[in-house]
């Protein structure tokens, strides 16, 4: 049995992003309307994705736009408050990412009780946010001294907007970040959020590493869940749960349940 059936309650798991609304000292933060209306709008979406039927919830700060790879702690402190307000309506597992630092991911995670968390924890990039470097074997230690050992770790290894420094093939990061690391999943993304994730890519990926769960990171839709789930062991949906499929919307209900549904029929037919 593997940890998305103990923890998820089923393979081929479907993660579902809770986006939260820009946060206190993130550039579009709405002043006037102020954090009780991001708690709101969390919790709009929330219970949306859980009446749709999802296995699983990941909160994000994705509208932290630009984002930092060293978050400030208001940031943290604001999503703490947040899944701490909603704490006692949460029915499903959950996550979180602090878009982009492992460390306090992994911070609001031991605050917090969840399940595991996604982030870039390998490597050394060229991104949209600068060069980014990465520190792996400090932010495991950090894990536990924090006594956040038993958090699942979702390694990022397509990384958005992001490229390895240095050249290197999908499997060569795969089998190296699996050998040196450990981790209990590898995600495979896109460009951008909501954007497709290559099949090519996802096919290689898994045969460098068959016996590690993979994550379709990105870009999962009506028209191509059968295909990259019958490849990947899961997806981390966020765009395709949202009105008319459009990433700056908030949580559809009726797409949720709708997609669900359908994903609950190729999981019967396995």
């Amino acid at each position: 049995m593997t940890w998305l059936k103990e923890i998820l309650g089923t393979e081929k798991a479907i993660i579902a992003m809770c986006h939260l609304l820009p946060l206190p000292g993130d550039p579009y933060f709405n002043n006037e309307k102020g954090m009780d209306y991001v708690v709101e709008m969390a919790r709009k979406d929330l219970h949306a994705l859980q009446e749709g039927g999802v296995d699983a919830i990941m909160f994000s700060n994705e509208f932290s736009m630009p984002y930092l790879t060293d978050v400030k702690t208001e940031t943290v402190a604001a999503m703490a408050r947040i899944i701490g307000e909603l704490m006692s309506e949460i029915k499903v597992p959950f996550g979180v990412n602090v878009l982009w630092d492992a460390k306090k991911s992994l911070d609001l995670a031991a605050a917090t009780g969840a399940k595991f968390v996604r982030e870039i924890f390998t490597g050394v990039y060229a991104s949209d946010f600068g060069t980014w470097n990465t520190n792996v074997g400090e932010t495991i230690r950090h894990q536990h001294r924090i006594g956040a050992q038993n958090v699942k770790l979702l390694y990022n290894v397509v990384p958005e907007s992001a490229a390895y420094l240095a050249e290197r093939e999908i499997e060569s990061i795969a089998a190296s970040t699996v050998f040196n690391n450990r981790p209990d999943a590898l995600c495979v993304s896109g460009l951008t959020a909501g954007a497709k994730t290559d099949v090519q890519l996802l096919m290689r990926v898994k045969e460098a590493v068959p016996n590690t769960i993979l994550l379709v990171n990105t870009g999962v839709n009506f028209t191509n869940f059968k295909e990259q789930l019958s490849i990947a062991d899961g997806a981390v949906v966020g765009t395709t749960f949202k009105y008319d499929g459009k990433f700056e919307n908030h949580v559809d209900v009726d797409r949720v349940k709708k997609f669900m549904d359908k994903v609950k029929v190729f999981r019967d037919n396995l």
